[in-house]
């Protein structure tokens, strides 16, 4: 037979056997990309919109990254990477990163909505950092299973901590969380530590719990196949933390979540 004939069946195999695709200009699941989901959000410990460009590169310089750049914010989106906040970047530019259409967020423009060089560099804003080690305090998950736990967990969490988890699955498909160990400093209002979850690319809406003490949460099951968590601790008390696993179930059939 000749060669020319077996190419068809050639492509269909090497295209089975390699993890990753080309798309819109990148590599997905690359090294390199990979690389791009060291891209996280960060906001100041008083709250959204609270800091300076000077303030903004000195929160990504303690963690031991630097503001991260257009290009890398883009890759991260790509992936699945969605804030509706605005926030400092490479070379004093604001703006934020989104995937989906709806609310205040991106004018209906889906990519990273830009704000352009911010001239006033007291102008407040969030931050988007990048650190190219993976980070103990949040990410990006695109798995179909995985354990996610407070930063030093089963150690205490440290102080002051801001983490956001996002999870994103495949389409068709929802996220089902099950809590396995919770004790996060209990307050009344879950004001001083707690932990949000999401129902949605980021924790602008679809909020579907605020979660502190050591009750352990009832399983979560999302609407669609994204998924948000929020950590905040504050200054004071710290406790155990907490260990949860997020599974990938089929969103046409009834909804059964995992034991384990």
């Amino acid at each position: 037979m000749h060669i020319l004939a077996l190419l068809p069946a050639l492509c269909l195999l090497l295209k089975e056997a390699q993890p990753w695709s080309y798309q819109n200009g990148i590599f997905h699941n690359s090294i390199w990309l990979e690389r791009a989901a060291g891209v996280y959000h960060r906001e100041s410990r008083l709250g959204r919109y609270k800091l300076t460009y000077r303030e903004a590169k000195a929160v990504c310089k303690y963690e031991g990254g630097s503001l991260a750049t257009r290009a890398q914010l883009e890759a991260a989106r790509q992936i699945g990477f969605h804030i509706c906040s605005a926030g400092w970047y490479d070379n004093g530019r604001v703006g934020y990163p989104i995937n989906k259409l709806g609310g205040k967020c991106g004018a209906g423009k889906i990519g990273v909505v830009d704000y352009g060089v911010r001239m006033n560099k007291s102008e407040r804003w969030d931050v988007y950092c990048y650190n190219s080690k993976s980070k103990e305090c949040g990410g990006i998950f695109t798995d179909q299973k995985r354990l996610i736990t407070s930063p030093g967990f089963p150690r205490e969490y440290e102080a002051q901590q801001i983490c956001y988890w996002h999870i994103r699955v495949r389409l068709n498909q929802r996220v089902c969380l099950r809590f396995h160990e919770f004790d996060v400093e209990d307050d009344v209002d879950c004001t001083a530590d707690y932990l949000e979850v999401y129902d949605s690319y980021d924790d602008v809406m679809g909020l579907v719990g605020k979660f502190c003490g050591s009750y352990l949460p009832d399983v979560i099951v999302s609407t669609g196949n994204v998924m948000t968590l929020k950590f905040i601790s504050d200054a004071s008390i710290n406790a155990g933390g907490f260990k949860l696993q997020y599974t990938a179930i089929n969103g046409s059939l009834p909804i059964r979540c995992p034991d384990i």
